[in-house]
């Protein structure tokens, strides 16, 4: 698998998916069979987490081929990470006490063996250690490889779920703090409490067309139990009147001036954040820091070749900007490190954002029910 850092590259990837991939995908998208064998997805993640290509134009181009009855699970699965973004924004210290979780553990677990040989593809499951050397090489793994990865974790391995999903963002090209965190804690059963996900042999067989013998799983587990519990936190959401004139501070999920909807306004210089290794929690695989670094350099050239004055700076020198605006990081590393340090940003939120939260405060079946209400708010026909 290959995943080149530019827009043009994204672009191309998503169009070849929809011109030749998608009629089929309701049908197939559950196969792993590999990842020489990935045509029945579209491995658009890592490009949407950045903001390279975003959801709307993803789901008009796959409008413009087909209808939404045939396109309905290909958009449904486009909308689950900005659901997932604003079930979070609601409930941040999800966040927050993931980390002083997974402080303490990452401590209590760092000479464990068992911890040790996961993160090495050393155990005795042998679909588990492909995965494990899947990820650090190609640093993606199928989404239905996700979850059987995970519930091994947790309920074969034993492992606490805060590491795994970890492990996960150190190499994931697509990893966030939303769509990683949420997934984990759902597998493990305290996102939705009581209900956690359980691979089984036979599921892993079928979809991976038994590409993998020895798959001895504890199939029987009950799910983690969490006493805690979120209210929701509401926040404002509306962006500032007057923005025209205004610097702006562009973050790691928004490499694409071009495609924002503040694309039109007149700002007078545009900087670029990257984000160190070490001004981060979790710290990240040299391939997935040079890839994050790869796209904000793209993105950079073609603000240059639009003459756009602009400018790649570290997350700590944004305190040296004035009179600036900050394109929404949502809850996360970037949001983290500007808190922590009290820099204070009016952000801009996207129009998607705005319209998609307010139905994020339950689960994800009741907000695919409002999908057709918002992509219609987006002006994307149906």
């Amino acid at each position: 698998m290959l995943f080149e850092a530019s827009r043009a590259k994204a672009i191309e990837k998503l169009d070849h998916f929809i011109e030749n991939n998608l009629t089929d995908y309701s049908k197939l998208r559950n196969f792993d069979l590999g990842p020489e064998g990935r045509s029945n997805v579209s491995c658009l993640s890592p490009y949407i987490t950045h903001g390279i290509i975003n959801e709307k134009e993803i789901i008009k181009k796959s409008l413009d081929k087909f209808s939404f009855a045939k396109n309905e699970k290909f958009i449904q699965e486009v909308l689950w990470r900005t659901y997932w973004k604003g079930w979070l924004e609601l409930r941040p210290n999800v966040w927050n006490d993931y980390l002083i979780e997974l402080k303490k553990i990452r401590e209590d677990f760092k000479d464990n063996k068992e911890y040790l040989n996961a993160i090495e593809g050393k155990t005795n499951i042998e679909c588990f250690n492909y995965w494990v050397n899947e990820l650090k090489e190609n640093n993606y793994l199928h989404n239905h490889s996700r979850m059987w990865f995970a519930s091994i974790w947790i309920f074969t391995l034993e492992l606490p779920w805060q590491l795994g999903a970890e492990f996960f963002m150190q190499h994931l090209y697509d990893g966030d703090a939303a769509s990683n965190t949420l997934g984990w804690r759902w597998v493990a059963g305290i996102q939705t409490q009581g209900k956690h996900y359980l691979a089984s042999e036979w599921n892993i067989k079928k979809f991976t067309n038994n590409r993998f013998q020895n798959i001895k799983l504890n199939e029987n587990a009950p799910p983690k139990i969490s006493e805690k519990t979120y209210s929701i936190i509401r926040k404002d959401f509306s962006n500032p009147q007057d923005i025209q004139g205004k610097n702006l501070v562009v973050f790691e999920n928004n490499l694409s001036f071009e495609i924002t909807d503040f694309k039109e306004n007149n700002f007078k210089k545009i900087y670029i954040v990257a984000v160190k290794n070490e001004n981060r929690s979790i710290k990240l695989s040299e391939k997935s820091v040079e890839f994050k670094s790869l796209l904000i350099k793209d993105q950079e050239q073609r603000l240059k070749d639009n003459s756009m004055e602009c400018e790649v700076i570290d997350i700590s020198e944004i305190k040296n900007i004035g009179n600036c605006f900050g394109l929404y990081p949502t809850v996360g590393e970037n949001l983290d490190y500007l808190n922590s340090n009290n820099i204070k940003l009016d952000f801009l939120y996207r129009k998607l954002d705005q319209y998609s939260w307010e139905y994020c405060n339950k689960g994800f079946f009741n907000f695919k029910n409002y999908i057709p209400k918002i992509i219609s708010l987006q002006k994307v026909s149906l």
